[in-house]
């Protein structure tokens, strides 16, 4: 007799069959292929298609939402699978003129009120079998502005997390925010409560390009406050930095470069600037009271800029958009984000993905309240997992490394897939975005500037159904087998 769990392991092999059969490349798209050109950093695409590549599944509707995030809460994690946590803070003093993220100013009541629902969620996931029966190996706790919390709450809030979740004994726990008044009181409760990493945006050190952005303080400050933390010797100090900000010239973008490495911060993020559709920045520049953004050039020389500047300093390469200066840095919740570890949600605003699910909580703070005021999932929207979904984390996590491995890839899909995708890395390889070398796909400076463009690609591709494939010149290629 065959077990439930034996049938539906079959159908999901099959779907996934299904998948790599149904593979289909369209030769005739350059926002596939890219174009081929004499410089491809900066011309192999018009754009960068955007900040991260994915796609979502089927939607569960949402009379069913309860019942399904319960069921899958309900049952325990498979073993040896990688776990985080990540925890949303949705404050901010003030909008940067490029986010896309903002949800709610900060005030000290409305913080307090979300803090003490936030702490509710938390004791409350963490009394289901799914939490508690594998440790994590990350957690995460961004925003919004966590560094907007009062001292007690940072150490509050670290101490709870530690209390109910079974952690790894090296697991990293990171908080997010601004330096802009994260003074040593707060510092001090951070690590008091058990965050051992600290991940500040800093954007860019520039005073001008800085007010231009909306973000608070000087380069000298930012600095000062750097080489305080840092001096505490207690935790690595990571800094984020984003190329094309209006007024940042190539100079300018040097300077960054040079302040991040004197600043002493054990880590760097290097991020191009996505400008998303209804930003701040959108209508100042429409007004003519900013200059645009660089463009699409500009940003890859940057980016060029950024990684020849690292490998001169001996920076530690861990992704093709993060460095390390010490080996205290490990970045290990962005590496992990990008695979297929579980990542499970906690807070208004907050995304992850487990037990086949794709989760976005509530954005709106009245309707996050409401929900753990009643004790029910502040879900706003889920969606079951494509049968692919797996093979898509694995292309997700080679292109942020830098290079997909054969074997790997192969195995996520249970079949030949690098070989089917052969044709596509080929033309990849043509116009100056990856070298095959033997079971890898390395990606060259211009690929890794247009990795999020390459991932979709051969995420969209193995999304697109029968339609017909062309190869250059017309000639057919046997790609599903």
């Amino acid at each position: 007799m065959i077990s439930q769990n034996s049938r539906e392991s079959s159908v999901e092999i099959l779907r996934l069959n299904s998948v790599v059969d149904m593979i289909n490349i369209d030769f005739d798209d350059e926002t596939l292929t890219g174009t081929h050109s004499s410089d491809p950093l900066r011309h192999a695409f018009s754009r960068k298609k955007s900040a991260h590549a994915g796609m979502a599944g089927a939607p569960v509707p949402f009379p069913d939402i309860q019942r399904t995030v319960t069921e899958a809460l309900s049952i325990r994690a498979p073993e040896n699978k990688n776990r985080c946590l990540y925890i949303h803070i949705p404050f901010c003093r003030v909008r940067c003129t490029y986010c896309n993220f903002f949800q709610n100013a900060s005030s000290q009541q409305l913080v307090d009120s979300y803090f003490a629902a936030l702490l509710q969620e938390l004791e409350w996931k963490a009394s289901f079998a799914w939490s508690q029966s594998a440790p994590f190996q990350a957690v995460y706790i961004g925003g919004g502005t966590p560094s907007d919390l009062s001292p007690q709450q940072i150490r509050q809030l670290a101490q709870h997390i530690k209390r109910l979740y079974p952690l790894a004994p090296d697991c990293e726990i990171t908080l997010e925010g601004r330096l802009n008044r994260f003074d040593n009181e707060k510092f001090e409760h951070a690590l008091e409560g058990g965050i051992n990493r600290f991940s500040f945006g800093v954007q860019s050190f520039d005073t001008t390009v800085r007010k231009a952005a909306r973000r608070l303080d000087s380069r000298d400050y930012l600095l000062a406050r750097i080489s305080a933390l840092t001096g505490y010797n207690a935790a690595p100090i990571v800094l984020d930095l984003l190329y094309g900000l209006p007024m940042q010239t190539l100079d300018i973008w040097h300077d960054d470069l040079r302040d991040y490495l004197a600043s002493g911060a054990d880590g760097v993020d290097l991020y191009q600037l996505i400008e998303m559709p209804g930003i701040p920045l959108e209508k100042k520049v429409a007004q003519g009271k900013l200059p645009p953004a660089g463009s699409t050039q500009l940003k890859a020389t940057m980016y060029e800029t950024g990684s020849i500047f690292m490998a001169r300093h001996h920076q530690k390469k861990l992704s093709i958009n993060h460095w390390a200066s010490t080996n205290r840095e490990r970045s290990l919740y962005n590496s992990l984000a990008k695979t297929s570890a579980d990542v499970l949600p906690v807070g208004a605003g907050a995304g992850g993905h487990l037990a086949g699910l794709q989760l976005m909580q509530f954005r709106k703070l009245e309707d996050y309240m409401q929900a753990i005021g009643n004790r029910q999932f502040p879900m706003g929207m889920i969606f079951r997992e494509t049968p692919a979904a797996g093979i898509f984390a694995e292309i997700k996590s080679g292109m942020d490394q830098g290079v997909l491995s054969r074997l790997r890839l192969d195995e996520a899909a249970g079949r030949d897939l690098f070989a089917r995708l052969m044709p596509l890395f080929q033309v990849w390889q043509e116009n100056g975005l990856v070298s095959i070398e033997g079971d890898y796909l390395t990606l060259t400076l211009a690929g890794q500037f247009w990795a999020v463009n390459l991932a979709q690609g051969m995420i969209d591709v193995m999304s697109s159904g029968a339609r017909p494939q062309h190869a250059p010149g017309g000639m057919k290629v046997p790609v599903s087998g």
